[in-house]
């Protein structure tokens, strides 16, 4: 395994690709952590060996394509959560996790923080921010309810995929959010739209792979779509 790995990251360091997806692929097709890849207690079968490995040059060829390592493995994490994710779904980023810790600031410093409160997560994608507030809220004391809303089919699955795994209480509306819950209202409306200009070059992990509906934000300077994200909180928040 060990000379696996190395061939690996020989390949990868060539294709200006992080070695630490080579660890993260071995891991997650054996079945262990990327701490335990590197500990002398592991041990492979012998008569495993080669269909590992095989595998493994699979999976490597894959990421070597440019194909997230999120959309190999079908999973990313966030936060406290290991989220499922895979091709018609935007990969949850990192910074992404300031707004969750933003929200349930928020949410605890509002008068009558013990009463339940509303939130809704326009464009919820694979529901990180919505499924983050809600099980981090629960542990904190606070009682909310929140709606997801997400126009696109193939990013619903996931949502769905999520929530269920979970087991949370959170709402889901298919539809855009131009025209999504007329007449609700919510303490927190929150999102992360795409904002990314119409003409401006991506990665080919990104570009090539994820759904170009949650990265583009429009023309010029790729604030057209949040700007009509910002209408749409606007009507959809308490006064």
């Amino acid at each position: 395994m060990k000379e696996l790995l190395r061939q690996a990251f020989t390949q990868f360091e060539k294709n200006k690709i992080s070695t630490v997806d080579a660890e993260l692929l071995l891991a997650h097709l054996l079945g262990v952590s990327r701490k335990e890849i590197h500990t002398q207690a592991l041990e492979i079968p012998s008569d495993q060996i080669e269909s590992i490995a095989a595998e493994y040059k699979e999976l490597i060829g894959q990421r070597l394509l440019g194909r997230p390592v999120q959309y190999i493995t079908g999973s990313a994490p966030f936060r406290y959560l290991d989220l499922e994710v895979g091709e018609g779904v935007l990969i949850p980023r990192p910074e992404t996790e300031l707004l969750v810790d933003r929200a349930i600031g928020f949410l605890t410093s509002m008068e009558n923080s013990n009463e339940a409160k509303s939130v809704i997560d326009l464009g919820a994608g694979s529901g990180a921010i919505s499924i983050a507030i809600t099980s981090e809220a629960a542990l904190k004391g606070l009682s909310v309810s929140v709606i997801a809303v997400e126009k696109s089919e193939p990013a619903v699955v996931w949502l769905n995929k999520n929530i269920a795994k979970y087991d949370l209480p959170i709402r889901v509306v298919v539809e855009d959010v131009l025209t999504a819950l007329p007449g609700v209202k919510a303490d927190l409306v929150l999102a992360n739209p795409p904002y990314i200009p119409d003409d401006e070059k991506l990665p080919q992990e990104v570009e090539g792979y994820e759904p170009e509906i949650a990265l583009r934000g429009g023309k010029v300077d790729g604030m057209q779509i949040p700007k009509l994200f910002i209408d749409s909180a606007a009507r959809l928040l308490k006064p």
